[in-house]
């Protein structure tokens, strides 16, 4: 019976251990073009805070991961990345930030992809 029961137990280990490596507990991602693993493993990869997922005629995707500050160093980066660009930006409600240049507005969202990593949404 001992037997049997140190079996399930290392089935149990070995399946959680199993599941983490390939980050299979991940929600699904907005986009088809990339895996959860590959999107971590493209940010983690990368020198910057704010790396490219995706981008396609309605939206560019991001991803982002929470550090000590929390969202707002996320909202910090996400505002220097559009001044870069030429957005001047005008406020922040709720998860959206809102941006203006030439007269045409654009709206940056964020969402809380998971406890440590966050996909943010750049309308077009």
């Amino acid at each position: 019976m001992k037997k049997i029961g140190l079996l399930i137990a290392a089935l149990f280990v070995v399946s959680g251990v199993f599941i983490d490596s390939n980050k299979l507990l991940y929600p699904p991602l907005p986009i088809d073009s990339l895996t959860p693993k590959e999107a971590i493993q493209k940010l983690n990869a990368s020198p910057f805070d704010l790396v490219a997922l995706s981008n396609d005629k309605k939206a560019t995707w991001y991803l982002a991961a929470i550090s000590a500050r929390g969202i707002q160093k996320v909202d910090e980066d996400i505002q220097q990345m559009m001044a870069n660009e030429g957005w001047a930006f005008l406020e922040k409600e709720g998860s959206g930030l809102f941006f203006e240049k030439n007269g045409e507005r654009s709206i940056v969202t964020t969402e809380m992809w998971t406890k440590q990593y966050v996909l943010v949404q750049i309308q077009k």
